[in-house]
């Protein structure tokens, strides 16, 4: 098959500077993980060191079990928006469960060959997806940006946005000054084309910045990872990160939202189903879309629903060592592409290069800013939102493009993520069918002057149609309303099928219908050019020369011979 041998993860001709080009680029993408996995899984109402593990186990196992050679997996912004609501209802406990749900969810898609149909999802939908999905992060950080005091949380977007409003009051200069030094490195060093990314320059400068001032003015204060957050593993406790390595442990035997095991009930499962589908489907789209990004820069062909079996493998297993849901990244990848990485070695490596961060500098990770974690996650919500391409749809784009563009930002905002993508999908599949049934339709076979030049003899009672392209739900019912129209003087109709790959059943029922219409009036049907799957299906359902005033022919001419000679005229 094409694309197969680029897809062979390890057969490849190795040598050192390979070798090296992607331990290199390994490093480069886990220094732009380290700070993001931590600021997702803060986003997610987790603590930092659950992105870190995700991190690290899908950087190993979805590189390996998956299609793409280049894709870097990990906690993604685009999930923020599902996980959140989920953390602050049912607790680390449900999220992780969640997680194993959507993997499996995942495999079954993979196996069953959904992959190349999560492909034709219609840009203005992810487009709409992404915008709201960035629209909602950064009003997430608004509170930590600004130093906000929030006496109660809502999982509601309008609600966040009043409590955010009415606390403006309490907004702290501190907070302010290290997060908008923390954006300002962020957009000002990209341009000294440096190769150290910009991610941990800018938390490097707000920590930096966070301590200077705490030691040259008495009153600076602003919160850090280590004074946010806090653990206890066995007998070791401390602030900020622990310094161990993932270990396993049973999902449901992470907490609640009130601290107690959450175990395994069928309530529990009916509860999580809608979610976990809502990270299953969101997550094959990030997922493929981060591979059709890749191919179209290293000229390889990812197969998609091998890459749907990874990201389900990964997900069902990384919660086991307390990973939230996790997909592919497309900074990350590009990231990965551009600094030399071309082999699952990248990925392995920088999952690595986190495990060592984590047993080697957690305690200097516990003095990041919360304010620069949220410059940067804003910074990422703008990257993400894709503000140039959403103004652009709606300037240049056909009317209903623009309604469902308009339709799932919306929904994404101001419901929810699940509700916005059931509703995304069922406009995309509306959409489909409405623009097929317009490049359907049914027309004369002939113009009137070539009949009467082909077939000088033939009389006013013999008409004949071309149907052009499927004949399913909604494409039938136009044709019937047009063979159904037929004048009574006619006695032969000729439908020349030459031009319809496939029929539903409606097709079939309603080519039954007009077969029995037709019988009813004395009128022949002749149907020429028939696909023979399409002609065994009609003779199923009944339409059968013995039955019905109907006949096949091979060839629209001999349909019109057929016609002439018939005992109808």
């Amino acid at each position: 098959m094409p694309g197969q041998k680029e897809n062979r993860h390890w057969k490849t001709n190795w040598s050192y500077s390979l070798f090296q080009s992607n331990v290199f680029a390994g490093i480069t993408v886990g220094i732009i993980a380290l700070p993001l996995s931590m600021a997702l899984a803060i986003a997610a109402g987790v603590a930092p060191q659950y992105g870190l593990y995700t991190a690290i186990i899908a950087g190993i196992l979805i590189s390996v079990s998956g299609s793409s050679k280049v894709n870097i997996s990990g906690p993604t912004a685009a999930f923020v928006v599902i996980l959140l609501p989920i953390t602050q209802q049912y607790g680390l406990g449900g999220l992780l469960l969640s997680g194993v749900m959507a993997g499996v969810i995942l495999l079954a898609m993979g196996l069953g060959r959904m992959g190349s149909l999560i492909e034709f999802v219609p840009y203005p939908v992810t487009v709409g997806f992404t915008a709201g999905i960035g629209t909602v992060i950064a009003t997430i950080q608004l509170t930590d940006f600004l130093g906000l005091s929030l006496k109660t949380t809502s999982i509601h977007y309008i609600e966040k946005v009043i409590l955010i409003t009415k606390s403006l009051p309490t907004l702290q200069w501190d907070e302010c000054f290290i997060a908008i030094s923390t954006i300002l490195a962020l957009l000002v060093w990209p341009k000294l084309k440096s190769r150290i990314p910009a991610h941990i320059i800018a938390l490097v400068v707000g920590s930096i910045l966070a301590w200077l001032c705490r030691h040259i003015l008495p009153d600076f204060n602003v919160s850090t990872i280590g004074s946010r957050f806090h653990y206890t593993v066995g007998s070791l406790s401390g602030n900020g990160i622990p310094p161990l390595l993932p270990h396993f442990a049973l999902p449901w035997q992470f907490p609640d939202i009130n601290g107690k095991p959450i175990g395994v009930s069928f309530t529990l499962l009916k509860e999580l189903i809608g979610p976990a589908f809502t990270i299953a489907i969101l997550g094959a789209l990030e997922s493929l879309l981060c591979a059709v990004v890749a191919d179209s820069m290293i000229g390889t062909k990812t197969d998609p629903n091998r890459e749907l079996i990874g990201q389900g493998i990964g997900n069902i297993i990384i919660p086991f060592f307390g990973g939230i849901p996790a997909t592919a990244a497309i900074a990350r990848t590009v990231a990965n592409i551009r600094s030399g990485g071309s082999l699952p070695l990248a990925s392995i490596v920088h999952s690595i290069f986190i495990m060592l961060s984590i047993l080697l500098l957690s305690p200097l990770l516990s003095y990041i800013p919360m304010a620069s974690m949220a410059a940067l996650l804003i910074v990422v919500a703008w990257n993400m939102s894709e503000v140039k391409h959403f103004f652009h749809i709606l300037k240049v784009a056909p009317r209903h493009d623009i309604l469902t563009l308009l339709t799932c930002y919306t929904l994404t905002v101001l419901l929810d993520m699940e509700i916005a993508v059931a509703v995304g999908m069922v406009m995309a599949s509306i959409l489909f069918i409405k623009r097929t049934i317009e490049l359907t339709g049914i027309e004369f076979a002939m113009s009137e002057g070539d009949i009467n030049k082909q077939y000088p003899e033939l009389p006013k009672t013999i008409v004949a149609y071309k149907i052009k392209g499927p004949m399913f739900f909604g494409v039938a019912q136009k044709a019937l309303k047009i063979l159904a129209r037929t004048q009574s003087e006619i006695k032969v109709v000729i439908v020349d099928m030459k031009e319809v790959p496939i029929m539903d059943m409606t097709g079939l029922v309603a080519m039954e219908s007009i077969a029995k219409n037709f019988k009813q009036n004395g009128i022949l049907l002749i149907i020429t050019n028939v696909e023979p799957r399409i002609k065994i299906k009609l003779r199923k359902i009944g339409l059968r020369k013995t039955k019905n005033q109907i006949e096949f022919c091979q060839s629209l001419d001999a349909g019109f011979k057929k016609a002439l000679t018939s005992q109808h005229l």
